[in-house]
């Protein structure tokens, strides 16, 4: 699956990804880099309107399914001082969200 792929089928599932709390994410990782293989998870930075345990699994739970893999979700705030750089240059944001 490309990156283009990946961004299509979200865009395709705005509504429900609005629904659900979302708003700003981005890709990051070997799927951002066009680095993924089959077996690769899926890395999104992710930001909600309001943080909340549930708003966080519910979309886990939704990008599992929509994309039939593992998803890591990654919040701004948690991220690693070691990491935090890496990932904040190398995320592509999904259009419209």
């Amino acid at each position: 699956m490309s990156r283009e792929e990946i961004f299509k089928k979200l865009q395709t599932n705005k509504q429900v990804l609005q629904k659900l709390g979302v708003r700003k994410l981005a890709l990051f990782g070997s799927m951002a880099r066009g680095e993924g293989s089959t077996t690769s998870d899926l890395d999104f930075l992710v930001e909600f309107e309001k943080k909340t345990f549930d708003a966080y699994m519910d979309l886990k739970f939704f990008l599992e399914d929509l994309f039939h893999r593992p998803v890591d979700l990654v919040i701004p705030e948690t991220l690693k001082k070691r990491l935090r750089e890496a990932i904040l240059k190398e995320n592509i944001r999904v259009p419209g969200l």
